[in-house]
């Protein structure tokens, strides 16, 4: 047998630690998320192998977990946030080498983040903040992606540098601006545009979260919006950033938007939203979903590598920081399942990381 062979051999039986489940479960199932062990993948074509150091909970992991069940015996691995050292690239990559320290937020449709060892296309890659740890970058991906896309992409807002001090006549309406992506989202456009801020919490530690980050005015979403948007007196809402529940508000950002106003939306309704309703201020409404351009092979997916590096040189600079609300450890199954539980409780402030297996 040569050393080549011996090589591979040894590749393909490398194993690594994961969580991960067979059947969709509650999470106060034993198994709805359990340790198990995989093959480590092998990098080809234009994939990184990455070792991954720190990862983020969003709600979509709850989500997938809760509707996608594996179609046979395998185990589905999920996470979609992650920060972690380059070991080995496919042929036909490029852009980073090992070595390199990456986040990214990856593919919904392949292996998930919540194991040792990722495969992730390095078009969706960026270079990690240096001035942040690992678990403070890992916070970051996918809302940054999301908050990047609705804002300059789906809204449209002007951008300007961030040194500019004008303030243009955009004004920004972001309803549950306290969770993940509410709290880059702020920063971004605080950072980047010279709208005037409005974000909506309720509680008062969201609020004063809210306001950190970079709101210009905060008003009560468990409170008719209207009458308190209205009593600040800064003039008509041009865009909504709607966060969560856009069901519940979806009469009032009509009412409030002036004609040609724009909203964009990252949420599923509960109930039917009647766009005709629109027409006659002929407002646009736009649906974000950070995964659409991976699932369908975009011909720009490399947007999302530069967009990473470029807020990873906005972090470096000092102009945003991580969004990290709580640390809850080793990467486990026991950690994990405290994740998803608060997150389904609707209650999280920030970012909930975990780090190192």
């Amino acid at each position: 047998m040569t050393s080549d062979k011996v090589t591979n051999i040894n590749q393909v039986e490398k194993t690594m630690k994961a969580v991960g489940y067979r059947k969709s479960l509650p999470i106060s199932d034993s198994e709805s998320l359990i340790d198990i062990e995989l093959p480590q993948p092998i990098a080809t074509v234009r994939d990184l192998l990455v070792k991954v150091r720190a990862i983020a909970v969003n709600p979509v992991d709850y989500k997938i977990r809760q509707r996608m069940a594996p179609e046979d015996d395998s185990y589905k691995v999920i996470g979609w946030d992650a920060v972690g050292e380059v070991v080995a690239t496919g042929e036909a990559a490029t852009r980073f080498k090992p070595g390199d320290e990456v986040y990214y937020a990856g593919a919904l449709m392949r292996q998930g983040c919540n194991a040792e060892y990722q495969l992730v296309d390095e078009r969706l890659v960026g270079r990690k903040p240096k001035s942040l740890s690992d678990a403070e970058a890992a916070a970051l991906p996918l809302t940054t992606i999301t908050a990047w896309e609705m804002l300059f992409e789906h809204l449209e807002i002007k951008q300007q540098s961030p040194d500019a001090t004008e303030k243009s006549d955009e004004v920004i309406v972001m309803v549950g601006a306290a969770g993940g992506v509410g709290s880059i989202l702020l920063q971004l456009a605080k950072t980047l545009t010279g709208a005037t801020l409005i974000a909506t919490a309720s509680r008062e530690s969201s609020q004063a979260w809210v306001a950190k980050l970079g709101a210009d005015h905060v008003v009560d979403h468990s409170q008719p919006l209207q009458p308190q948007i209205e009593a600040l007196g800064i003039g008509p809402v041009t865009h909504v950033a709607s966060l969560t529940n856009t069901d519940s508000y979806f009469d009032t950002y009509i009412e409030l938007l002036v004609p040609f106003g724009r909203i964009a939306m990252i949420d599923d309704p509960t109930e039917p939203l009647d766009v005709m309703k629109m027409k006659f201020k002929s407002l646009s409404l736009h649906i974000e979903f950070m995964y659409a351009r991976s699932m369908f092979d975009a011909a720009d997916m490399d947007e999302q590598s530069r967009l990473l590096t470029r807020v990873a040189d906005l972090i470096d600079q000092g102009y945003v920081q991580t969004t990290v609300g709580k640390n809850l450890g080793t990467i486990n199954a026991e950690n994990l399942k405290t994740a998803h539980a608060e997150l389904e409780s609707g209650q999280t402030v920030g970012k909930i990381v975990l780090e190192g297996f």
